[in-house]
């Protein structure tokens, strides 16, 4: 299986994923960059903001029996 790490674009070659530890990446640093980014908000999912202040617990109730 050949792949190419999605941080540094160093491609690889291994026999099983369980050869490659990191795996898609090439090694744990390209794992831990990544996640980094992440974390630093570099890569974000596109959709609508949550807002920034918690509700006030009147959404809808979970266990409808309770209402009673």
């Amino acid at each position: 299986m050949t792949g190419r790490c999605p941080t540094c674009g160093k491609t690889y070659e291994i026999q099983a994923i369980t050869d490659l530890p990191a795996f898609p990446f090439c090694s744990e640093r390209c794992r831990l960059v990544d996640l980094g980014r992440w974390a630093d908000g570099r890569y974000v999912i596109p959709g609508t903001e949550a807002p920034s202040t918690p509700s006030s617990g009147t959404g809808p109730n979970p266990d409808p029996d309770e209402d009673e």
